[in-house]
């Protein structure tokens, strides 16, 4: 994502509506004081009646009605130019956080995230909406206004341009430390929302091991560490005002003493001139003044953008999905792994060169000591993560050709700890189906992964709500929970990782008997330690420190490959040597 200034520049219309707006401003501002003066010198001077400024009167009106309109629509230029940066930069990093590996996924802090997303980006709506236009207005406003007074009186026109300068130097140094102190508000407020979640979410952990109150006085600490981060930049804004304020009125204050001066003492200039650049010269100073603020808000918009910009810019690997249909009819297809590898960075773990077919509606499972690689491969091969050399071939064309939407309608991924969003029953299942998958369909698919029976004892069967992350529901509810959407999907190919591990013995029973369902039509990859899990594969990848070393059947594992004859007397309680 390119700086705030770049992304400002590509609203060519808006910035050309505010620039007309500004000049009308300016205009505005003149004829309102030209007007405001006349009629106080025609009635207070002149002594002229009602009838002599009506004119005067209703032009004054329009004239404020003119200029309201163009402030109004100002603001409202800015607010939608900011809005929609806003949500620019929402769909750019929901899009990432989409489109990043598992593994990056499960990194850092749920609550760190969400704060990017929704608090710093809401920090950057003040440059949008409030620090461009006013620039715009700046530029343009304060120029007009000292032309005007120019060829009025020379010497009030010298007298603001050399105390004008003080505020913009005023308003960069007070910005330069705003923008560092917002840079520190926004990690820490990143830091605070992640931590505060992640212990919210372990507080039942927290207080089985006694470590409830220790984590509070962390958050307590935390909160504190943000509040005095808010307190250092709101102290900056009061600074900021003050000074602004008191060097205007001290500018007003000289300008109001010259020409106080050359009406009464020198009688140089007459009293319409004097009250006119009397009543120009506030308006010129708080178009400056107005600057200063708005100054400091978009570099406190800028501290944020940068969080951002860390955030979309941060590398990860991703899958670069092509724009081929993935043909319907071959499905489900034979896989084939060509020399594919995998790295996650230097020093790293690395998959290498893997090369072996999976025929179609085959079960094959992938075994191995734990590190070795197994969830990295299922990740190449579910599309994931995007192989570093090699190609996974679906049909006789690699995986990345393919429409990301017409891989993965074809897919279904269970892992040792499917995700059960804060909803019902139903909600949840249907998940695994389009939109309009009926009441009945949902029974079917829990009836065949064996959830129906435990649906039926609840009150409200399938419309019990369930809470974030399956709260209220055991380890094997929600894996069946997680079958009954693949039931419901009827996927052509289903991956397993190591579904079974920490379930009793039944719900591994029920499981076992649901894969096989699912089995027949479909080509299933499990990733799994257990013997009973592997052994009636039709064929078996057995990995060890990232490399494929054998792959059979188990029978002919056993009898080729040591590796494997360990891991499985291991499992069987035999000691070796």
């Amino acid at each position: 994502m390119d700086s705030l200034r770049n992304i400002a520049i590509r609203y060519k219309q808006q910035m050309l509506a505010l620039f007309i707006l500004s000049v009308i401003t300016a205009v505005t501002v003149i004829l309102q004081a030209y007007f405001l003066v006349t009629i106080v010198d025609r009635i207070f001077l002149k002594q002229q009646g009602f009838s002599g400024i009506i004119w005067m009167l209703l032009g004054l009106f329009i004239i404020l009605l003119l200029r309201t309109a163009a402030t109004y629509a100002n603001g409202q230029i800015g607010i939608r130019m900011a809005a929609n940066v806003k949500r620019t930069y929402r769909k750019a990093l929901l899009h990432k956080f989409a489109k990043a590996p598992v593994k990056q996924s499960l990194e850092g802090q749920s609550g760190g995230k969400v704060s990017v997303v929704l608090d710093a980006v809401d920090e950057m709506d003040s440059y949008f909406s409030d620090y461009i236009p006013q620039l715009i207005k700046t530029s343009i406003i304060p120029i007009v206004i000292l032309m005007t007074v120019f060829t009025q009186h020379v010497n009030t026109g010298l007298i603001m341009i050399m105390t004008a300068p003080f505020i913009p130097i005023f308003m960069v140094i007070i910005g330069m430390q705003t923008k560092n102190k917002s840079e520190e508000q926004q990690k820490k407020l990143s830091a605070f929302s992640g931590s505060f979640l992640d212990k919210l979410q372990g507080l039942t952990t927290l207080k089985l091991f006694g470590r409830a109150k220790e984590q509070q006085e962390d958050i307590r600490k935390s909160s504190l560490s943000f509040r005095d981060a808010t307190m250092e930049i709101l102290k900056i804004a009061f600074m900021s005002s003050f000074m602004l304020e008191l060097i205007s009125m001290l500018s007003i204050g000289i300008v109001a003493l010259e020409l106080a001066i050359q009406l009464i003492i020198y009688e140089q200039i007459s009293f319409f001139t004097a009250f006119f650049l009397l009543v120009l010269a506030p308006e010129f100073y708080s178009m400056l003044k107005d600057l200063g603020s708005a100054f400091h808000s978009g570099r406190g918009s800028m501290g944020a953008a940068r969080k951002v910009t860390e955030e979309l810019n941060r590398s990860e690997q991703q899958v670069q999905w092509g724009s081929r249909r993935l043909p319907v009819e071959i499905m489900p297809a034979a896989i084939r792994l060509d020399h594919v590898s995998f790295n996650y960075g230097e020093g790293q773990f690395s998959l290498y060169d893997i090369t072996s077919d999976i025929p179609r509606c085959g079960q094959i499972a992938i075994a191995g000591r734990s590190g070795s690689g197994k969830t990295t491969l299922l990740h190449l091969i579910a599309g994931l993560l995007p192989p570093s050399d090699g190609k996974v071939i679906v049909g006789e064309k690699p995986l990345s050709h393919y429409i990301e939407s017409d891989w993965f309608d074809h897919l279904s991924y269970i892992s040792q700890q499917p995700y059960i969003f804060s909803g019902t029953i139903a909600e949840n299942i249907a998940i695994g189906g389009d939109a309009n998958a009926s009441r009945f369909q949902i029974a079917h698919a829990a009836e065949q992964a064996g959830l129906s029976g435990m649906i039926q004892t609840l009150d409200k069967g399938y419309d019990t709500p369930v809470g974030e992350a399956g709260r209220g529901l055991s380890g094997g509810e929600m894996q069946r929970l997680a079958l009954a959407r693949a039931f419901l999907k009827q996927p052509a190919v289903i991956l397993f990782d190591e579904p079974t591990t920490g379930l009793d013995l039944e719900t591994e029973r029920v499981l076992q008997s649901s894969m096989k369902q699912l089995e027949q039509n479909a080509t299933v990859i499990t990733v799994a330690h257990r013997l009973h899990t592997i052994k009636n594969a039709d064929k078996i990848f057995f990995l060890e420190n990232g490399r494929l070393i054998a792959e059979g059947t188990h029978n002919e594992l056993i009898k080729t490959t040591p590796e494997y004859q360990k891991m499985v007397s291991v499992q069987r309680g035999v000691k070796t040597e």
